[in-house]
């Protein structure tokens, strides 16, 4: 059995964004070699998220309301998390509810997604560097 493993870094300039990042799991895919197997692709900080989902920009407006209508950010006193100096506790729960990660099964050497999935990264507290997993095992 195959491993393969990579990470990606990003940088979103403001607090919160949605970057489709299928292109660079297909490039991964494509260096690991694997034809069958799994693909797991997860954030690796605790204010960001993977998720599964259309790639249309009304779909993401609504996200973002969404997300801001369960989870203001502001008033940040609202928050105990922060009690201790941050302003990022919206972002945790933001992350809880759109996901860690992502797992999709390779089949013939492509991602098999149904119609219209792509993966994505949610950023929920931007403005830094953070990375993405992307971990392949299989034939």
């Amino acid at each position: 059995m195959k491993s393969f493993r990579q990470e990606l870094e990003f940088t979103v300039p403001q607090r919160r964004g949605f970057l489709n990042i299928t292109p660079h799991v297909q490039d991964a895919l494509r260096a690991s070699g694997v034809r069958e197997g799994l693909c797991l692709v997860n954030a690796m900080h605790i204010t960001a998220s993977v998720f599964i989902n259309d790639d249309e920009g009304g779909l993401h407006h609504d996200y973002e309301k969404w997300l801001e209508r369960l989870a203001p950010h502001a008033p940040i006193e609202q928050y105990r998390h922060n009690d201790t100096g941050e302003d990022n506790a919206d972002a945790h729960l933001k992350r809880q509810v759109m996901g860690r990660e992502v797992v999709v099964a390779v089949t013939g050497g492509r991602l098999d997604f149904g119609p219209w999935e792509q993966i994505f990264y949610g950023e929920f507290d931007g403005r830094r560097r953070k990375r993405v997993l992307i971990k392949i095992i299989g034939e």
